[in-house]
C-alpha cells in the first residue's frame, strides 16, 4: 500500500473565507493573485529557482536509483551472481546520498524564500494598515485583522512562493516518472495513464466538499476566538457581575459549532485517504497482474516489473498532488480577497503634491468655518466651527457627547480633512504640510490612556525613541511619576502589563503625561484627561498637567467645566441637528462609517 503524500494532508488547512463572521466565495482569480503579489517575490526568486533545481535533481536521482534496483534484481538476485552486486550497490548508495543532499538543499532554499516572502508581505500589509484612519481598525474585529495578516498571508505564500515551487517540481516529477515507466514498458505505461483520471476526479470531489467544511470551521473558529478575547479582556466586569457561568456557556455554544465543523473536516480527511489508497491498490493489482502475465510469457523481467511498480508508486502521489493544487489555489484566492481588501483601502487623507515640512512651529491654531461629516454618513458632525488658539493659550472645547469635540482633534492630526473650511497651523493650511511633520508638532493625550506592554521607560520614551534615561527621568519627575517608579521591582525597566493593566489609572495617566512632556511639541491636545479618575487622583494629575500645558497651545476637550484652568477660553460646541444633511461630493474616499466623538 502506498503512503499518502504530504500534499493530501494539506486538505485540513483552514480557508480564510470569513469577513466579520460572513462566509464569502473566493472572488479573486489566480491571475489577479499573481499580479498583485508576484512583485513581492522580487529579490527572492533565486531561492525559489534553487528550490526547483535541487528538487528536480533529487527526482532524477530517484529515477536512476530505481533503474539500478531493477538491474540488481535481474543481474544479481535472479542469477545469484554476488560479484555483480557491489558496483551497482555503491552507485545506488551514492545516488541516495546525492538525492538526500539535493532534497535538503531544495527544501531549505524554498523555505528561505517562503519565510522571507511571508515577512515582506506581512510588513507590506501592516505598513499600509498604519496609513489608514483609526476607524478602519476600530470597526473591525481584532481577531479578523490578525487572521488576515497570519493565515491569509500564509495561504497566499503557499501559492505564489512555495506553492509555485511545489507545482513545478510535482509536474516535472510526473514527467520524469511517467517517462521512466514508458522506457520500461510503454504498453504498461499507457494502462497506467488510463487510470490517472480516477485520482483527479476524487481530488476534485473531495476538494469541493472540503472547501465548504473548511469555510464553516473558519467562521466558527473566528466566533469562538472573539468570545475568548472579549471574555478575557473584560474579566473584571465578568466577575463583578457574576457572569462567569454565562460566559462559559457562550464559549461552549461557539465551541460546539467549531467542534461540528472540525468533525466534518475530520470525516472528509479520514475518508479521503482510504479512498485514494484503495484506488492506488486497484491500480497496482492491475499492473502487477498484467506484469505477471508478461513475465510468464517471457516478455518482461522481474526487475523490470519491480522497477515499473516503483515508478508507479512515485507517479500516483505526484499526480494526486497535482489534483490537490486546486485546493491551494482556492485557499490563496480566499486569502487574497481578504488581504487585497486591506491593500485597496485608501487612506482618508494623503500628502498633497508639493506639501512641505512644517518644521517646529510656534503653535498658533485657527479653525475657520470648519464643517465635516464622516464618510458614509449624511449628517455632518461639525458645521461652521471657527476659533483661534494662540501660542501658550488654553482653549477648552466643551459640549455634549456627539458635538464633535474629539473629531476636531482628528481633523487637526489629519486623520481626515474637513469638507468645508480650513485648519491653519502658524498661518499655513495643514493640507499644505506633510502629515508626518504636522504630527511632529502635535501631542495628544487620548481619552483612554494608551500604553504598550513594555517597560515604564519604553512607554515614556515612545514619542522620542532615542531619548536617554536621564531625559526620561526628568520627564517622569515633571509628571510626578518618578516617586512611584522608584518603588517598582525593576524601576524604569518594570513591565506595565498589557495596556498598562499592572498600574493604577492615575499612574497610567501620569506616564502618558510624562510621555507628552518628553515629546515636547508646541501644540497639545488633551481629550478628557480626567476621565475615569476620582477627585483625589484627578487633583494629583492636574498638577503635572498644568506644567505640561505651560507655554504650549492647548486644546482641552472636556464636558466638565469645573477643572477648566483659570483664564482659559471656552468654545461651546453643539450637535448638528439630525434633520441637516451634507451634500458635499466625495471623490476617491470609500464609504465607511465610524462613531464620532
Amino acid at each position: 500500500m502506498l503512503d499518502t503524500p504530504p500534499e493530501s494532508r494539506r486538505l485540513s488547512r483552514r480557508l480564510s473565507l470569513s469577513v466579520s463572521g460572513r462566509e464569502l466565495a473566493p472572488a479573486v482569480t489566480l491571475r489577479r493573485t499573481f499580479r498583485e503579489f508576484w512583485p513581492d517575490t522580487r529579490g527572492l526568486r533565486r531561492w525559489f529557482v534553487a528550490g526547483v533545481v535541487f528538487a528536480l535533481l533529487a527526482a532524477l536521482c530517484e529515477v536512476a536509483a530505481i533503474r539500478l534496483f531493477g538491474h540488481i534484481t535481474d543481474e544479481v538476485l535472479t542469477t545469484r551472481n554476488l560479484g555483480a552486486f557491489w558496483a551497482p550497490a555503491l552507485s545506488w548508495l551514492g545516488l541516495a546520498a546525492l538525492a538526500g543532499v539535493t532534497s535538503f538543499a531544495g527544501a531549505y532554499a524554498t523555505a528561505i524564500g517562503a519565510e522571507r516572502f511571508l515577512l515582506a508581505l506581512r510588513d507590506r500589509v501592516y505598513a499600509h494598515l498604519q496609513t489608514l484612519a483609526p476607524d478602519f481598525s476600530e470597526k473591525r474585529r481584532l481577531g479578523d485583522l490578525m487572521a488576515r495578516m497570519t493565515d491569509d498571508v500564509e495561504a497566499i505564500e503557499e501559492l505564489v512562493g512555495s506553492g509555485l515551487v511545489r507545482a513545478v517540481t510535482t509536474g516535472a516529477s510526473v514527467v520524469f516518472f511517467a517517462g521512466a515507466a514508458f522506457f520500461v514498458r510503454w504498453d504498461l505505461a499507457l494502462l497506467t495513464m488510463a487510470l490517472i483520471p480516477l485520482f483527479l476526479v476524487v481530488s476534485k470531489v473531495f476538494a469541493g466538499r472540503f472547501r465548504t467544511a473548511a469555510a464553516r470551521e473558519r467562521a466558527s473558529n473566528g466566533a469562538m476566538n472573539s468570545v475568548l478575547e472579549e471574555g478575557l479582556a473584560n474579566q473584571p466586569l465578568v466577575q463583578a457581575y457574576n457572569r462567569q457561568g454565562a460566559e462559559s456557556r457562550r464559549l461552549h455554544g461557539e465551541g460546539r459549532g467549531w467542534l461540528r465543523a472540525n468533525l466534518a473536516q475530520a470525516w472528509l480527511a479520514g475518508l479521503y485517504s482510504p479512498v485514494v489508497q484503495l484506488i492506488e491498490t486497484v491500480c497496482l493489482i492491475v499492473i502487477l497482474g498484467f506484469g505477471a502475465w508478461e513475465i510468464a510469457a517471457g516478455r518482461l523481467t522481474l526487475g523490470g516489473l519491480l522497477s515499473f511498480a516503483a515508478y508507479l508508486a512515485l507517479l500516483y502521489p505526484a499526480v494526486q498532488g497535482l489534483g490537490e493544487l486546486a485546493l491551494t489555489v482556492s485557499e490563496a484566492a480566499a486569502g487574497s480577497d481578504r488581504v487585497i481588501e486591506i491593500l485597496r483601502a485608501s487612506p482618508s487623507v494623503t500628502d498633497a503634491d508639493g506639501a512641505r515640512p512644517a518644521g517646529r512651529g510656534r503653535g498658533r491654531l485657527a479653525f475657520e468655518r470648519v464643517g465635516f461629516a464622516y464618510p458614509g454618513r449624511a449628517r455632518p458632525v461639525l458645521r461652521e466651527v471657527s476659533f483661534t488658539a494662540e501660542p501658550g493659550e488654553v482653549v477648552v472645547l466643551s459640549g455634549p457627547s456627539g458635538a464633535g469635540k474629539s473629531t476636531l482633534a482628528k481633523l487637526l492630526l489629519r486623520f481626515y480633512d474637513p469638507d468645508s473650511g480650513r485648519i491653519l497651523l502658524d498661518g499655513v493650511d495643514v493640507r499644505d504640510l506633510t502629515r508626518e511633520s504636522l504630527r511632529e508638532n502635535v501631542t495628544i493625550l487620548h481619552q483612554e490612556t494608551l500604553l504598550f506592554s513594555g517597560s515604564v521607560r519604553e512607554n515614556i520614551a515612545y514619542g522620542r525613541p532615542g531619548a536617554s534615561l536621564d531625559e526620561v527621568i526628568r520627564a517622569a519627575e515633571a509628571a510626578g511619576v518618578h516617586d512611584f517608579v522608584k518603588l517598582l521591582p525593576q524601576g524604569y525597566d518594570t513591565p506595565v502589563g498589557q495596556r498598562g493593566r499592572l498600574l493604577s489609572g492615575g499612574q497610567r495617566q501620569r506616564i502618558a503625561i510624562a510621555r507628552a512632556i518628553l515629546r515636547d511639541t508646541p501644540v497639545l491636545v488633551l481629550d478628557e484627561p480626567m476621565n475615569g479618575l476620582d477627585e483625589a487622583t484627578a487633583a494629583q494629575v492636574m498638577k503635572p498637567l498644568r506644567r505640561l500645558m505651560a507655554g504650549r497651545t492647548t486644546l482641552l476637550i472636556t464636558h466638565d467645566l469645573r477643572r477648566v484652568p483659570e483664564g482659559a477660553k471656552v468654545v461651546e460646541l453643539e450637535p448638528v441637528p439630525r434633520r441637516e444633511r451634507i451634500r458635499l461630493k466625495r471623490v476617491g474616499v470609500p464609504a465607511r462609517s465610524t462613531t464620532p466623538s
